[in-house]
């Protein structure tokens, strides 16, 4: 039986990586402040993040301090899921205060816009065209250290092997064996991005407060933006072909993006996941055009902007929109509600089941059915395309992937099944649920500061669950509850 002494030891730990997130939280509450060297006059809300940022700073540094020892180096997957549960729970609540006192949201809305942020997903509350720029400025840097998790890959290259653990239990995955070796390689490709997009957007028409919130929306598949109207405000083809670009990046596995970097074409290539969406995108564009868009919109070119841009925006699940789903038939409702539950690819900044995951399911049915015209001795061969490496695939890994997407599937329905209960229709319930779950920030009209508070925090939890994969807060919680229950029965240290 555990005892106490041990369960001090590890949650010191534990608590210490918590600590250290906190304070880079902290001080990534006051980077928007930055704007005030261009907007002095919004000086008066500099409060609403000097306040949180500094408390949250200097609170995550003494515990980080006071607690930090060599157990850390050897925290477990399972420790480490509580690590980034406490840790992503914290920065949300604290990121909550500025939302408040500087936007005028209330604590269910703020926390709302902050998991939608920190998640990247992209569902917004906030009235966008009466909000300062250090609240434009605050969305669009969650959006954009959300979607790196920069915070746990900055803890991963301060602390050595336990980085590993706290990574894989946010869904992420080293591009080289060693931590801080990957954690640099991940952030020069997400700075990389950062810096194609901001002069991109600004050469296609953006001025350069607009590029640089929307580059971190659309690298970070987060969605959001500074207009009401989204990507649709500038109605401009030029911008919108960044945006798919960027989207795509942000979509990539990042050991494919790596791949790509290194131009390594034939290695990006050999993936299941980039097959699939060569697949998908022209195909789901392909029938969107045809039986939702030509009915809709006057002009053949309009028609098919939109259908690309809305299909690459759903599958990457980055939530940028360029028009109204209002009028749009079921078909075209449906095909974009499959391809958020599909979502991104796996260990990138997407959200979603992820397409890895159908990919593998889809060569399980494949395989299924050769079997079935095989002999009963006949050995069958089964391997799937991993970013340039052929891997074998085990039953127990098919059962796992199988597991994860009856949990997600179970989940999308439950949610739905609340926001209906609450008095909103069957398709609008699917949609706006599966787009909190897939992190995806697309809106069928029904995200609004007038709705509901039942609602919000039932797609507050979707964006969470979703965000961290499900059964990584589910076992991050069980730990704590498991350890928190233990201490009643353990020996006394």
């Amino acid at each position: 039986m555990l005892d106490r002494r041990y369960l001090k030891a590890r949650y010191r730990a534990i608590l210490a990586c918590v600590g250290f997130v906190c304070f880079l939280g902290g001080v990534l509450l006051l980077t928007p402040l930055l704007a005030l060297l261009f907007w002095p006059h919004e000086s008066h809300g500099a409060n609403a993040f000097i306040i949180p940022g500094l408390s949250m700073a200097l609170s995550g540094f003494i515990a980080w301090r006071l607690l930090r020892s060599r157990d850390m180096l050897t925290l477990t997957l399972t420790e480490g899921s509580v690590a980034v549960v406490l840790s992503w729970t914290l920065v949300c609540l604290a990121s909550a205060i500025p939302l408040m006192m500087a936007a005028g949201l209330d604590f269910t809305q703020a926390i709302f816009e902050s998991v939608s942020g920190w998640t990247t997903t992209g569902l917004t509350v906030v009235s966008l065209g009466s909000v300062s720029h250090l609240i434009h400025l605050w969305r669009g840097i969650m959006q954009f250290a959300g979607g790196a998790g920069l915070a746990v890959i900055l803890l991963s290259a301060m602390t050595g092997p336990m980085g590993s653990s706290v990574t894989a239990a946010e869904g992420r995955e080293l591009l080289v064996p060693h931590v801080k070796q990957s954690a640099r390689l991940v952030l020069s490709l997400y700075a990389g991005y950062a810096l194609l997009g901001v002069v991109a957007f600004y050469i296609a028409g953006m001025n350069l407060f607009d590029a640089i919130i929307h580059t971190f929306a659309a690298i970070s598949t987060g969605g959001f933006s500074t207009h009401p109207e989204n990507i649709g405000y500038f109605d401009s083809p030029p911008i919108e072909a960044v945006a798919i670009v960027l989207m795509i990046l942000g979509n990539l596995n990042f050991v494919t993006a790596w791949a790509l970097a290194r131009a390594d074409l034939k290695s990006a290539w050999r993936s299941g996941e980039s097959r699939l969406m060569a697949v998908m995108i022209p195909s789901c564009s392909f029938l969107i055009l045809v039986l939702t868009c030509l009915g809709v919109y006057p002009t053949m070119g309009k028609a098919v902007r939109v259908a690309v841009f809305e299909t690459v925006t759903a599958l990457t699940t980055t939530g940028f929109s360029t028009v109204s789903y209002a009028n749009w038939n079921g078909f075209g409702v449906v095909v974009l509600i499959a391809l958020m539950l599909i979502g991104g690819g796996t260990c990138s900044t997407a959200g979603g089941i992820k397409q890895f995951r159908v990919y593998a399911l889809w060569k399980s049915v494949i395989w299924d059915l050769k079997r079935a015209l095989l002999p009963s001795r006949a050995i069958q061969k089964r391997v799937l395309l991993e970013t340039g490496r052929v891997v074998h695939v085990s039953d127990d890994r098919l059962r796992q992937i199988g597991t994860f997407v009856f949990f997600y599937l179970l989940l999308f329905l439950l949610g739905s099944a609340v926001i209906m209960a609450q008095g909103f229709g069957f398709r609008d319930s699917l949609f706006e649920f599966a787009s909190a779950l897939g992190t995806v920030g697309a809106s069928i009209g029904l995200t609004s500061p007038e709705l509901p508070k039942g609602v919000l925090w039932t797609l507050t939890a979707g964006m969470f669950l979703g965000r961290l994969e499900i059964f990584i807060v589910i076992t991050g919680f069980a730990k704590m509850a498991k350890d928190a229950s233990g201490l009643f029965l353990c020996r006394p240290s």
